[in-house]
């Protein structure tokens, strides 16, 4: 999110001369070649660090706070630098450090008897799941990148698997956050349950670092499944897709860990874009709309006398008596899954891509998507609509694609954004389902989040004394 303008212009030289001694050269960057690689984000945000701080302890980023803060210097966390919303970057002004979380990675503490792992903030999620692997547990977030723990409790990610599982919040006992004058406050708890008031941590999970920046966690984490059951289903109508999801539900119960949507415009960008991913539907046409089911357990039997495969394919064969569904393809999930997970970077290969990332009401989603649909054909008729996401939990990646071929206008693409997110919020949705928010989505901020709510958070920032942070909105 963009910083809050200071009285006091920084102290960069004072700030770089005091923190060379608390961090040591190691972790301290401030040449030119040394930056580079942290001023551009993975999607939006390039601008000029003033300096890198890259600190391996909680008593160094407590460190590097506190010195900024005495030399009015605006702080720009950062993991992985996997964001979508800028929020990871300095903007151009060369006056903004960046503090890196890359050696902040130290910590992987497994609690088995509790299911928990204490775990520092720069570890990626990648790293944490090998880790569990050897254990027979995981962390249930499924992303198609890899950001870091930290990153991930800023922005409060879902994924795939969200409707099992639900999102980083849902899966975060206890913190350690560090807020912008240095001072630590520790809510390392493991237990799962305690009504002892505020919750405090909770304002520090998905608020983009502005109130504070969380240098460890206790996560839950989980039995690996050991039994799964995939199928990419083809609906009667996109309608009906929704009747199907609470009939899995019904039936399977917590054992639906993922219901995924999938546009014909998606699924053909794959299928042309990774050859080598094999085409379920062979020389057929490829259905309007899609579904990616997946059933699982953590033990390794199934469904009464069934086996997960065979209560998946039972389930399927009533949705087509009912009429529900008119194909359904159970074989290869491996590719199945490739065929999902590809989609995003394929996308890149048809044009440029708008990516929006909303969330509505379950019952609302169909009624959305089809008049998100009417109005960009209204207003450009030559972008396409590539959408796909997370059914079962109203998300939906509503992505359109400029052609390459068509010469680039600013205006339009902001008059897409804005009627795309105006009928988000006309459905009780929401313009952020995941992404969080930052310097290329604040004013979407300004303009959807109700005044009352932006008057408690701003409320909330100024307890915090959290000004030199990055991550502000006002």
């Amino acid at each position: 999110m963009n910083p809050r303008p200071s009285a006091l212009l920084p102290d960069i030289d004072g700030c770089i001369s005091a923190l060379s001694v608390a961090l040591g050269g190691n972790g301290l960057y401030t040449k030119r070649e040394d930056l580079v690689r942290y001023e551009t984000g993975a999607r939006y945000g390039a601008g000029q660090a003033a300096f890198v701080m890259r600190p391996s302890s909680t008593a160094e980023v407590a460190a590097a706070l506190r010195i900024c803060a005495l030399h009015h210097v605006t702080v720009v966390p950062q993991g992985a630098n996997t964001g979508l919303v800028g929020a990871s970057t300095p903007d151009e002004s060369g006056q903004q450090a960046v503090l890196s979380f890359e050696r902040a990675a130290s910590t992987l503490q497994l609690n088995h008897i509790n299911r928990s792992i204490e775990v520092s903030a720069g570890v990626s999620l990648s790293k944490l799941n090998d880790f569990l692997e050897s254990y027979g547990l995981w962390f249930p977030i499924d992303l198609g990148a890899d950001p870091t723990v930290g990153g991930m409790i800023a922005t409060n990610t879902g994924g795939t698997r969200f409707i099992r599982y639900g999102d980083v919040r849902r899966n975060v006992l206890g913190l350690e956050v560090v807020l912008n004058d240095g001072t630590t406050l520790n809510f390392m708890d493991q237990v799962r349950k305690s009504n002892t008031g505020l919750d405090a941590k909770q304002l520090f999970i998905g608020t983009s670092g502005r109130f504070g920046i969380v240098t460890r966690a206790i996560l839950e984490v989980h039995p690996l499944p050991q039994n799964a059951a995939t199928a990419l289903i083809v609906p009667s109508s996109p309608a009906g897709a929704l009747d199907i999801l609470v009939d899995m539900e019904e039936h399977f119960g917590p054992q639906l860990t993922s219901f995924e949507g999938i546009s014909r415009t998606a699924l053909a960008a794959v299928l042309d874009g990774v050859p080598q991913l094999r085409n379920p539907f062979l020389n057929e046409q490829l259905p309007h709309y899609s579904l990616l089911v997946e059933v699982s357990t953590w033990t390794k039997g199934g469904d009464g006398n069934l086996t997960l495969d065979q209560a998946l394919e039972r389930e399927l064969e009533r949705a087509f008596e009912a009429g529900k569904i008119e194909n359904a393809f159970t074989q290869d999930a491996a590719n199945l899954w490739s065929i999902r997970h590809h989609i995003s970077d394929s996308l890149k290969l048809k044009g440029k891509v708008i990516a929006l990332d909303v969330s509505v009401p379950r019952d609302r989603f169909v009624q959305f998507r089809d008049k998100a649909c009417e109005e960009v054909k209204r207003l450009a008729d030559f972008v396409l609509i590539a959408d796909f996401g997370h059914l079962g939990d109203g998300g939906v990646h509503f992505n359109m694609i400029w052609p390459h071929e068509v010469p680039s206008d600013a205006e339009l693409v902001e008059r897409l954004r804005t009627a795309v997110y105006d009928l988000v919020a006309a459905h009780g949705g929401s313009f952020s389902a995941e992404h969080g928010v930052g310097p290329f989505n604040a004013h979407y901020y300004k303009r959807y989040v109700p005044a009352a709510k932006q008057s408690l958070e701003h409320l909330i920032e100024e307890a915090l004394a959290s000004r030199s942070l990055g991550n502000t909105l006002s």
